[in-house]
């Protein structure tokens, strides 16, 4: 998906959320998403190696 494309995504669901939201806020609840979302896709790889480490940790 190019950055263009990414973007309109990124806004059109923020519209979405227009009624909770007035448009000056939803900027503040869409970035953050999005940055917890990408970061859950970046670690996916090395999630059970993780929760393994947890499980023996506790």
């Amino acid at each position: 998906m190019s950055d263009t494309n990414l973007s309109s995504f990124i806004w059109s669901v923020a519209d979405l959320l227009r009624g909770d939201y007035r448009q000056s806020e939803y900027g503040k609840v869409i970035l953050p998403f999005t940055v917890l979302r990408r970061l859950d896709c970046v670690l996916e790889s090395t999630k059970p190696a993780v929760l393994a480490e947890l499980a023996k940790r506790q």
